[in-house]
């Protein structure tokens, strides 16, 4: 049942990790989306430039101890999006790379998100 659960927890996690990155995109759609983005987006921002871990991947990591396999060393950007993006150890500079993306494409996403609300004031 751990390892289920975390499992699970990584699908939330990658969820997560999509919604900070893209989730601006869907603020042309749901306006009010933003109060759940903007606090989303800048704590996986802030983990990126910081170095820190995400509180998520002790808690996978505890969850696959219990159920009889090893916890893994690094965090979630480090252990399943890193290997498909970079194949070399993830540092604390290409971290603040990653995070200066999320910053770039969510400020995109609210550049877009607010000229459709200008465009549906106008009209």
């Amino acid at each position: 049942m751990a390892l289920m659960l975390a499992d699970a927890l990584v699908m939330v996690h990658l969820l997560f990790v999509a919604f900070v990155v893209a989730g601006g995109f869907l603020l042309v759609r749901w306006p009010k989306l933003a109060w759940l983005h903007l606090p989303a987006a800048a704590w996986g921002a802030g983990i990126e430039f910081t170095g820190w871990i995400c509180p998520l991947t002790p808690l996978e990591n505890h969850l696959r101890v219990l159920g009889g396999h090893g916890a893994y060393s690094g965090g979630f950007v480090e252990r399943y999006l890193l290997p498909v993006l970079y194949p070399e150890n993830l540092t604390l500079p290409i971290q603040q790379v990653l995070g200066g993306v999320v910053v770039a494409v969510n400020l995109v996403a609210y550049a877009l998100a607010y000229r459709a609300w200008r465009r549906r004031r106008g009209r």
